[in-house]
């Protein structure tokens, strides 16, 4: 019998922990992210981001932030604006967009 409420326990906590990496966090607020890569870490599968201010959500401030879909972590370097999406209570970015190469390239996502 401590065998099912275990399971049981552990099903429910899964179910309340939020949100599976890659999908959208269902009946949060979300914002719109901006900042600045200042460093790639793929086996912590973060970026460290100079972010700007997302009024509501957090004050303009250098951190680390774990991303949806690790795939983005072989395209973005140091330097590349990018935007994000982001959501109440969760520290991580989701739908990650590269808005600009380092050194001003020009083929870049306005």
């Amino acid at each position: 019998m401590k065998r099912v409420q275990l399971i049981a326990v552990l099903a429910a906590a899964v179910l309340m922990a939020g949100v599976c990496p890659g999908q959208e966090a269902p009946g949060k607020k979300s914002y719109t992210f901006h900042g600045k890569v200042e460093s790639v870490d793929e086996s912590a599968k973060s970026l460290k981001v100079n972010g700007e201010e997302v009024k509501g959500w957090m004050a303009a401030m250098t951190m680390d932030y774990k991303v949806d879909d690790s795939a983005i972590l072989k395209k973005v370097k140091a330097g590349d604006q990018i935007m994000a999406t982001v959501y109440d209570g969760d520290l991580t970015l989701h739908k990650v967009q590269i808005m600009s190469k380092a050194g001003g390239d020009s083929k870049s996502k306005k």
